[in-house]
Parts: C-alpha cells; sequence; structure tokens
C-alpha cells in the first residue's frame, strides 16, 4: 500500500482500463487504387465501396470529399461511384491519399485505427489505438 491508500496493482489495472481498445487493424494499411474508367462525360470509380471500407469509413463521407475536391457532383450505382466529369487515374488517386493522410492516418502513431467525430463546428480525428484527438479542418 502506498501513502495515498492504493495499491500499484489497482492503479495500473485502473490505469490500464482506462486505454483504448485493441486497434481493428494488425496487418499493413493498404487501399485498392481505384479503378477508374471514363464513359462520355462521367467517370467511374468502379471500386469505390471497397476503397472507403478499406479505409474504414462511410462511402457518403468519402464521396463528399471527392466531389468537393474535383469540384463534380456524385450519383452511385451499385458499389461505384460516378462523377460528372472526365477525371484522370492520377487526379482521382491524387484526392485519395490527400484524405488518407490529412482525415485517415494519426497524426501521433502513425496508424489508420481512426475515427471521425464531428462536434457543433469542429471536425475531430480520433485514434482508437493511442487514444489522441486531433483537429482537422472540415470538408
Amino acid at each position: 500500500m502506498s501513502e495515498s491508500g492504493f495499491s500499484y496493482e489497482s492503479m495500473l489495472e485502473d490505469a490500464y482500463s482506462r486505454l483504448p481498445a485493441k486497434p481493428k487493424s494488425t496487418g499493413r494499411f493498404e487501399v485498392p487504387r481505384p479503378k477508374v474508367e471514363v464513359a462520355g462525360k462521367r467517370t467511374i470509380i468502379l471500386n469505390f465501396k471497397q476503397i472507403a471500407e478499406a479505409m474504414n469509413r462511410g462511402e457518403g463521407e468519402l464521396a463528399n470529399y471527392l466531389v468537393r475536391e474535383l469540384g463534380t457532383a456524385p450519383s452511385f450505382e451499385g458499389d461505384n461511384l460516378i462523377l460528372q466529369g472526365r477525371f484522370n487515374q492520377q487526379s482521382i488517386e491524387r484526392a485519395i491519399n490527400v484524405y488518407i493522410r490529412d482525415y485517415v492516418i494519426c497524426p501521433v502513431c502513425r496508424r489508420p485505427d481512426t475515427v471521425l467525430v464531428k462536434e457543433k463546428r469542429f471536425l475531430f480525428l480520433v485514434c482508437q489505438a493511442c487514444g489522441a484527438r486531433s483537429s482537422v479542418r472540415p470538408y
């Protein structure tokens, strides 16, 4: 027993209980490359659902970001995202990589085990691996 009346073991158990749950991913973080097809004046991302799932984000969240970055209008057709306008593979990959860097990867521990939490007008990136909470700019 210490002077405060708490044993080391009880304080240690209390500290462990406050830690976040184990991270979901154990392997390497890999997001599939977008499969882009241009059809007339529309660009189709064929594996959009798989990309969003790999990042642990909703399709709507990722689509909203891409729409604002690329300045276009979206529509969904099954697992595909259809963008109005012609966009090449590189511009879509670049936008997705910026999204991953800013809104998926924890700036503290560099893990992808994060969630976006909106509080009032502010958006936070909360890491489930290390518990860090970082503000990010709304998109």
